[in-house]
């Protein structure tokens, strides 16, 4: 089972209403997926390294999942094509074990790449 924190970090310019509303539609998105739970993160639950609970990180979810299915590269997907349908400055912060990759602007084969890399050290592929 991987539990994962899920912490998006809005573009700060969004407004506080419109970060839920997004919040709620990709929590939505996650849930349709085979995950085993999706829940709020507990407060204070930032990864390593992120900016902080600022009022620009509104979103933070924990996902738990099977390692032994596809669900976690079908998670990976859901969430690039979460970022390419929003394409404000958003940034999406995904940590397990404390190890963590951010999602934002790159080139869409440098976002590949790192997915690729963080997908293979999860599930050993």
């Amino acid at each position: 089972m991987l539990h994962l924190l899920l912490s998006i970090a809005f573009d700060p310019e969004f407004d506080p209403e419109s970060a839920e509303r997004l919040t709620r539609q990709l929590r939505a998105e996650i849930a349709e997926l085979d995950v085993e739970s999706i829940a709020h993160a507990p407060a204070g639950a930032s990864p390593d390294g992120a900016k902080g609970s600022d009022a620009v990180t509104l979103g933070a979810v924990v996902v738990a999942l099977s390692a032994s299915s596809g669900v976690f590269t079908t998670l990976i997907e859901t969430l690039r094509d979460w970022l390419g349908r929003h394409s404000a400055r958003h940034r999406i912060s995904l940590t397990i074990d404390g190890d963590s990759i951010e999602l934002e602007r790159a080139s869409a084969a440098e976002r590949q790449e790192l997915i690729d890399a963080y997908v293979r050290r999860h599930t050993g592929r």
